[in-house]
């Protein structure tokens, strides 16, 4: 019985002691807010409404920046600096009511959304923004975006990674930090909440990496021209010169590979150009006019050559030409040619160096100005048994070697005699008349493009055996 007496009181006693921590809870609670309240975000638990305006009155925010380097730096902005209060507390009065003080021993989950409970100027909050550090020129370093090197002959392009520097986007703070105001937040991480401008192009960009791709393959094109002994190479570092890019394309600019042929016209073609030119009287002479010589055909050249750098293909290479010569350099003609001396009215043709014919000829007319023109030119074709027709002739030769449009080398079986003063009166209409047999040898040893040189040397001059008898 007096076991049974004990355990009666000890129950009595926690009994009391709940129904005292339930009362004590239940007063406690009529002027505090429950665990697990949130107003407008903001955590009030076991707050009562004077605690929240105390909060309020001393509340200021530290906000987190990133420096240039990527380290951080810290700053404050002080409620009192932006007029900071609660506009009433009546709102948070009747949450308060409205709570149920009896049931706070259950857990307790309850948001609690209201309209302007919270008051400060929006101008000076906007100030203070603006007058952080991060806004300011010195210290803020706008994001660059990953980029394409310039071309360098070790490497040749490579892409630059981007930088995220510490640009700070203004709109964005601006929301990020009156959203934490309004939260009463006590700290802001503008990196963590995106505040800042980033760059829009990376490395690990599709599109970049392509853009490198194309890139690379036009740095890596090595093209080598040989001009006789000379050799002009065409690399990367030039065509990278002539590459664009505008975004992400990439284009070879067509006028500057048209103007890098041009230098190789320019320097290598020899078609109109004076020479100088060793007679076989053992004078040097120079010779002007003519159509011989290399001629290139640069613009066809341009194209195939811009074809040939956007597939990325190296290699030797032969520009286009209109017309061929012998060889490059001094003299282009070579050690194959005839030579004629319209002053002399005598020819010689010399193959690989050596003399291997000569021959008196008749040349054009001088007196009815139908003179033979000086200059280099070529056999255009060699034709047998063929027709010469002008205004007021029509006549049949049988070894036909054109070199200045209708002007070439042609028996004359009409004539008699050759070599001598004979064209200055009775000469042709400016072709080269020769004897029959010297102009059948002759065809059997030229071909279409060999050189083919007409001058005029003071002293050579000579008289057949009936000018002299004269």
């Amino acid at each position: 019985m007096k076991k049974t007496g004990i355990g009666i009181k000890i129950i009595c006693a926690c009994v009391l002691l709940l129904l005292v921590v339930y009362a004590g809870g239940c007063y406690y609670y009529g002027n505090h807010f429950q665990r697990g309240t949130l107003i407008n975000q903001v955590d009030v638990s076991n707050l009562t409404v004077q605690d929240l305006a105390v909060r309020v009155d001393a509340y200021f925010l530290r906000i987190q920046e990133r420096k240039s380097d990527g380290s951080s730096y810290e700053e404050s902005i002080d409620g009192k600096a932006i007029d900071l209060s609660y506009a009433s507390t009546e709102p948070l009065q009747q949450i308060l009511r409205e709570q149920n003080q009896y049931l706070w021993f259950l857990p307790q989950h309850e948001e609690h959304e209201t309209e302007d409970l919270l008051s400060y100027n929006k101008e000076k909050l906007t100030q203070a923004v603006q007058a952080l550090k991060g806004f300011e020129e010195d210290f803020a370093q706008a994001p660059t975006n990953a980029h394409i090197s310039e071309y360098t002959p070790e490497t040749g392009f490579s892409i630059v990674a981007e930088t995220q520097g510490n640009e700070l986007d203004q709109a964005k703070t601006l929301e990020v930090i009156s959203n934490a105001v309004e939260e009463l937040k006590g700290l802001v991480d503008l990196d963590a909440e995106g505040c800042y401008e980033t760059p829009t192009v990376t490395s690990d960009s599709e599109e970049l990496q392509n853009t490198l791709q194309k890139l690379q393959k036009y740095g890596t094109v090595t093209i080598t021209y040989r001009f006789g002994d000379n050799i002009e190479v065409l690399d990367g570092s030039t065509i990278s010169t002539w590459l664009e890019v505008d975004g992400f394309a990439v284009t070879l600019d067509q006028t500057q590979v048209e103007n890098y042929v041009a230098t190789l016209r320019k320097k290598y073609d020899s078609i109109f150009r004076s020479r100088t030119f060793m007679t076989s009287y053992g004078k040097e002479i120079t010779v002007d006019g003519g159509d011989y010589g290399w001629w290139m055909n640069y613009q066809q050249e341009a194209k195939e050559l811009a074809a040939q750098i956007e597939t990325g293909e190296s290699g030797e290479r032969t520009p286009v030409y209109y017309q061929t010569a012998a060889s490059y350099g001094a003299p282009d003609y070579g050690d194959t040619y005839v030579e004629i001396n319209l002053t002399a009215q005598h020819l010689f043709f010399y193959k690989d160096g050596q003399l291997v014919m000569e021959s008196d000829f008749v040349s054009g007319n001088s007196a009815r100005g139908y003179d033979t023109p000086e200059g280099t030119y070529s056999i255009t074709y060699k034709q047998r048994n063929a027709t010469l027709v002008g205004e007021n002739y029509e006549t049949p030769v049988s070894y036909w070697m054109p070199f200045n449009k209708n002007i070439g080398m042609h028996d004359a079986t009409w004539r008699s005699s050759f070599g001598g003063t004979i064209y200055k009166t009775k000469g042709s209409h400016g072709c080269i008349n020769m004897p029959y047999e010297k102009a059948q040898e002759l065809y059997g040893y030229i071909e279409k493009g060999t050189p083919v040189i007409c001058y005029h040397l003071a002293g050579t001059e000579r008289f057949t055996e009936s000018e002299l008898e004269k």
